[in-house]
């Protein structure tokens, strides 16, 4: 079974048409609304019946719409996920988004962020293999494993590139990792970086990752190592520092971190915001389309097989319906398909006991990625 989740964000609420046309044009309103301001002013912003400010100058919101596709963002150094979300969210005015997979304020890289329709694939991006390439400081183990943080431990060894790449096989497999302090980790219902922020110190579990690939890509005399990871989900890139620095008798912790593939996202994907703000404002002009930078909702299916289906079976699945598969171009195996027709993408599916059952229906009405940015285009 296909598990219903999809991060997506919620759109506010759409301006009430009727209401701005009142205060356009009735003094009457803007009367009311001035009084209600002056009121609001006496009793103060903590007062809870104080909800809302006038809006400034009249200024309708502007429209939100059905916008579908991924938009591989390659993600500044200091901005948060949720950040970046809401900013692409903003420049498409798109009804919904959401990211597959959070990265770290101080990380670059790869945030592959989900529009509209797309949010309902985001846990096939999120299950994907991870790339990345950081660099450790050796010499201070922090509280929060990376630069931010505290300085916890100190030594004066520095570890040579021999002793590294020996210790490289017992981080590669499926090892036990326990996450850093200030992690997402929930502990009795809160986050574990809450409850460090709170000077709070709990005993987080080791959970099983697998790590695919570990090299040491660079080892300088600056006292700084360069990796390369592959790995799969919940891997943190930062307790891999620590457990290293450890085990070395040098303690170390993430100095530099980006992040350069997030499962069939790659960096060839990636485009920076000053790009997408630059074509945000090329096709408000009419000299281009936001379309140009979005890749089709079915990139991130990469990995499971596609199923074509005439138009009557299209429209049956599109109702809800299971379709049986019979004649001899019926597959015989079973799983989890994506199905198209005439070469768009509607559905994902299952398949067993000779019947095709929709478990996600897709409505791709509104604006969708360009033909030049298809998967053909990617190889």
């Amino acid at each position: 079974m296909i598990t219903p989740t999809a991060n997506s964000g919620i759109a506010p609420q759409a301006a009430d048409s009727h209401d701005a046309e009142k205060n356009i044009f009735s003094g009457e309103s803007r009367n009311e609304d001035q009084r209600r301001a002056d009121d609001s002013s006496r009793r103060g912003n903590n007062d809870p019946r104080h909800t809302k400010q006038p809006r400034q100058n009249n200024q309708p919101r502007r429209d939100k719409r059905d916008v579908h596709g991924w938009v591989v963002l390659d993600k500044p150094i200091g901005m948060t996920s949720t950040h970046a979300v809401a900013v692409l969210k903003r420049l498409f005015q798109a009804k919904r988004a959401g990211h597959a997979g959070t990265l770290d304020p101080l990380a670059s890289g790869g945030l592959p962020i989900a529009l509209g329709e797309a949010t309902k694939t985001v846990p096939f991006v999120m299950d994907g293999r991870k790339r990345y390439r950081f660099t450790v400081a050796w010499g201070e183990e922090r509280d929060t494993d990376d630069t931010e943080g505290r300085v916890t431990q100190t030594s004066e060894l520095r570890p040579t590139a021999d002793a590294v790449r020996a210790l490289l096989p017992r981080f590669t497999g499926v090892i036990e990792q326990i996450p850093p302090q200030y992690s997402a980790i929930k502990v009795q219902g809160e986050r574990a970086y809450d409850l460090a922020r709170d000077g709070e110190t709990v005993e987080l579990k080791p959970r099983p990752v697998e790590i695919h690939e570990l090299t040491l890509v660079e080892h300088g005399d600056n006292g700084q190592s360069v990796f390369e990871a592959e790995c799969g989900k919940g891997t943190y890139v930062r307790a891999l520092a620590r457990d290293i620095g450890r085990i070395l008798g040098c303690f170390g912790h993430i100095c530099a971190l980006r992040r350069t593939l997030v499962g069939p996202f790659r960096e060839a994907d990636m485009i920076p915001l000053e790009q997408l703000e630059a074509l945000c404002n090329r096709a408000a002009s009419g000299e281009g389309s936001l379309a140009d930078a979005l890749l089709p909702v079915e990139t991130a299916l990469d990995d499971i097989p596609a199923l074509a289906v005439t138009r009557a079976d299209a429209a049956r699945l599109h109702r809800g319906q299971a379709v049986l598969l019979r004649g001899r171009d019926a597959p015989n195996s079973s799983g989890t398909v994506y199905v198209t027709v005439a070469g768009r993408l509607l559905a994902l599916a299952e398949i067993g006991n000779g019947e095709l059952i929709p478990k996600r229906v897709f409505n791709l009405t509104g604006l969708t990625a360009s033909s030049g940015r298809n998967n053909d285009e990617r190889v």
